[in-house]
C-alpha cells in the first residue's frame, strides 16, 4: 500500500467486533454501529443474558454473538476468527472489555494488603491491557492479510491522566492502553489501519448505577460543570464517529469525553 494515501478508503467492511458488549458502553456502541448499517459481533465472557439482550436490541440483520474469556490462551485469536467467520472481513474493532473500578477492587496503597494490591494489578493488566493488545494483534493481522482498510478504537479513561488513587491499577492500565493505541497507530498506518482511543469520565451504566443512586451522587455529578455524568450513548456516539472511515486522519488521537471534568494541559 502507498503510505502517502491519506483519504478515507471505501474498502472498509461495514462489520465490527465489540468486546465486552453485554451492557453499558459496549451495548451502546453496538447499537450505534448497527444504526450506521454495520453488522456487529457482540462479544461476551461472563454475562450471556446481557449479551443476548444487546443482540436483540440491534437494528438490522446479520449480527451475532461471540464468546470468550480474553485472558485465556488462544481466546483472542479464536474470538477474532469466530467474528470473521460469521461476518466476513472485519472492518472495526472496539476494545471495550475491561475490569472497571468498584468497591470490590479498591486497592489504595496505604490501606490494602499486598495480596489485594497484586491481585488488582494482575487482573486489570490481563483484561484491560493484555487482552486488548492480543485482540488488536489478531484483528490487525486479519485485515492486513485480507488487504482492506480497518479501524481500532480503544476505550480508555480519564483516569489515565488525572490518576485514580483508590484504583491505581485501573489508571495505569488505561494509560498503557492509550500508549498502545498510539504505537499501533504508527505501526499500522502503512496497512490502512486507523487506531484511536476515547477517554471517558464517569459514565452512567449498569455497573455505576449503585454509586449514582447513593449518597455520593452529588459529589460525582459535581465533577463536571454540566452537573451530570455521561450517558453510555454519548460515549458510543464518539466511538462510532472515530470508527468511521472519514475519521481516518484522527489516527493516534485520544479523545477526551469527560464533560470538562478534567482538562489536560
Amino acid at each position: 500500500m502507498d503510505v502517502t494515501e491519506t483519504q478515507p478508503r471505501a474498502d472498509q467492511p461495514l462489520t465490527a467486533l465489540v468486546t465486552g458488549a453485554s451492557g453499558g458502553i459496549g451495548r451502546a456502541t453496538c447499537q450505534a454501529l448497527a444504526a450506521r448499517r454495520y453488522r456487529v459481533a457482540v462479544h461476551w465472557a461472563v454475562n450471556g443474558d446481557g449479551a443476548r439482550e444487546t443482540l436483540a436490541s440491534l437494528p438490522g440483520e446479520g449480527h451475532l454473538l461471540v464468546r470468550g474469556d480474553l485472558t485465556e490462551p488462544g481466546a483472542p485469536e479464536r474470538v477474532v476468527s469466530d467474528a470473521g467467520d460469521g461476518l466476513g472481513a472485519l472492518g472495526v474493532l472496539v476494545n471495550n472489555a475491561a475490569i472497571a473500578t468498584g468497591p470490590e477492587n479498591r486497592h489504595h496503597p496505604a490501606e490494602c494488603s499486598f495480596a489485594d494490591w497484586s491481585a488488582a494489578f494482575r487482573g486489570m493488566i490481563d483484561v484491560n491491557l493484555r487482552a486488548a493488545a492480543d485482540v488488536s494483534y489478531w484483528f490487525a493481522r486479519q485485515a492486513i492479510e485480507a488487504g482492506h482498510a480497518a479501524s481500532i478504537v480503544n476505550v480508555g479513561s480519564r483516569g489515565a491522566f488525572r490518576g485514580e488513587p483508590e484504583h491505581p491499577a485501573y489508571a495505569a492500565t488505561k494509560a498503557a492502553l492509550h500508549a498502545l493505541g498510539q504505537s499501533l497507530a504508527v505501526a499500522l498506518a502503512p496497512h490502512g489501519i486507523v487506531v484511536t482511543s476515547v477517554a471517558p469520565g464517569f459514565t452512567a451504566t449498569e455497573r455505576t448505577a449503585d454509586r449514582l443512586a447513593g449518597a455520593g451522587r452529588e459529589r460525582i455529578t459535581a465533577q463536571s460543570p454540566f452537573g451530570r455524568v455521561a450517558s453510555a450513548e454519548e460515549v458510543a456516539h464518539a466511538i462510532a464517529h472515530l470508527a468511521d472511515p472519514a475519521s481516518s486522519w484522527a489516527s493516534g488521537a485520544i479523545l477526551d469525553l469527560n464533560g470538562a471534568s478534567y482538562l489536560r494541559s
